[in-house]
């Protein structure tokens, strides 16, 4: 597996890093990336817990195309160190990114964690499976629960990955990340509301018992009478 820079610092874009003075940071990262590790237990755990990804491809027009890919969390599977997978589910039928990727098959991925502002950037090559071929494949990358209609399977031979400046990316989080990290504040908002509720009602039962032993003295006096 390549190191990421070797693919994308083309001579211009040293050139800009020479100019800008951030090339001898690269050039260093580059001579200490000659055997670089495939995917680990960071990245694997890493996407196996994001719903969505941006995904770009070339066209034959030299057109460059980047599209949303969402789903369970997790629907894109980690197959093993260097290969993901994941199902290609019945959108608006474009078929713009299928049908880049059949006469050029690189692609390049996006995955950003906005919570914890991480980004990772994977660049790859794409083989696509239809109809029976696909079956096996759909086995590992099928999601149960998950009612879309999955039309091919999409698997990933990863050339390089790297992890991306955290700067810019602004935290933005979805309902259920909102609802675990206030689920505790509402179990202990409705406890609360519980015991204001018990509280109330045992003031309000001593309120009326000395009323309730006042009229019955005057009962007793009365009958005295």
């Amino acid at each position: 597996m390549p190191y990421f820079g070797s693919l994308v610092f083309t001579p211009l874009v040293k050139a800009l890093q020479e100019r800008y003075g951030s090339r001898r940071q690269y050039e260093r990262l580059e001579k200490s990336a000659a055997t670089p590790a495939r995917m680990s237990a960071d990245e694997t755990s890493y996407i196996a817990e994001r719903d969505t990804f941006y995904m770009a491809t070339i066209g034959s027009t030299g057109w460059p195309y980047i599209q949303h890919r969402g789903g369970p969390k997790g629907f894109l599977k980690v197959i093993d160190d260097s290969t993901l997978a994941f199902a290609d589910f019945r959108g608006n039928k474009q078929y713009i990114s299928t049908g880049n990727l059949m006469s050029d098959n690189r692609v390049a991925l996006i995955l950003i964690d906005y919570p914890r502002q991480l980004r990772l950037k994977v660049l790859g090559r794409v083989e696509i499976f239809e109809g029976e071929i696909a079956e096996q494949w759909l086995k590992k990358v099928r999601e149960p629960q998950y009612k879309a209609i999955a039309e091919r399977v999409y698997v990933i031979r990863i050339e390089a990955f790297d992890w991306n400046c955290q700067q810019h990316i602004v935290p933005r989080y979805t309902e259920m990340e909102i609802r675990e990290a206030t689920v505790m504040f509402e179990h202990r908002m409705q406890a609360l509301i519980e015991e204001n509720q018990r509280l109330t009602d045992q003031l309000a039962q001593c309120q009326s018992e000395p009323a309730v032993q006042e009229n019955k003295g005057e009962k007793h006096a009365n009958n005295q009478s």
